[in-house]
């Protein structure tokens, strides 16, 4: 390769390389929408999207009938005490007996009522309704939930224990599929992704465009200095 034609990749390359950190300038730069920066906004974007994807409320609650014979009769340990007395004020609003000697929790009701009480708490959390829960137990909508999710895994190793599999998978599943979406998406407006999928399709051809841009940015520059890849003889 000639220098001239070396000299001519080298500027492509400087020139390809000055436009992606112009860019990338720009998206770290509070000019979107809302005064995001570009990836707060994309990421939000994709967060409303999959809240849009991730209400499995309304099917658990129709699992949840199934389990009308199913009572609580148990003690569990929580990791502190404060938590255990707001986990056992829960369990009383809902409707069971709970009592609370340190860290230790007891429990006595029908399973049923403690997980429609949870389900509904988690409906308000997932709509944004944070007050609804919080003036139910007096204390804030992402502590409830943190609680229930902390007394069903202690419930579900009361329920392995006694060989109660399809009652363990069943709260499992709430905790995975409830109160975690619930929980993590707190506060972010659930979009579908059929409204938004122009947006979708324009962020990721972006994402490809960009990244390759900078790739061909390098390699014309390496070679513009007489750098290349290839095996030595």
């Amino acid at each position: 390769m000639t220098t001239k034609e070396e000299s001519k990749l080298k500027r492509r390359g400087i020139a390809m390389l000055l436009v992606f950190f112009i860019i990338l300038g720009v998206l770290f730069s509070p000019v979107f929408p809302g005064k995001l920066h570009g990836l707060d906004y994309i990421d939000n974007l994709f967060n409303m999207i999959s809240k849009g994807s991730s209400d499995f409320i309304s099917l658990q609650i129709e699992e949840n009938k199934a389990f009308t014979e199913s009572t609580l009769d148990q003690q569990i340990n929580l990791p502190s005490e404060g938590q255990a007395e707001h986990f056992a004020h829960q369990l009383t609003v809902s409707g069971l007996t709970a009592s609370v000697s340190g860290t230790t929790v007891t429990i006595a009701g029908n399973m049923v009522e403690m997980v429609t009480s949870c389900l509904a708490d988690s409906r308000a959390m997932f709509d944004n309704n944070g007050s609804v829960v919080e003036e139910k137990y007096g204390f804030s909508g992402r502590e409830a939930l943190f609680n229930w999710w902390t007394g069903y895994e202690a419930i579900n190793k009361n329920f392995n224990s006694k060989k109660k599999f399809k009652e363990a998978k069943f709260l499992g599943n709430i905790e995975k599929r409830v109160l975690e979406p619930a929980y993590n998406y707190y506060g972010i407006e659930a979009h579908p992704w059929k409204a938004n999928v122009t947006m979708i399709l324009l962020a990721l051809g972006f994402y490809v465009f960009y990244t390759v841009w900078y790739g061909f940015g390098i390699l014309y520059l390496f070679e513009g200095l007489g750098l290349k890849i290839g095996q030595s003889h």
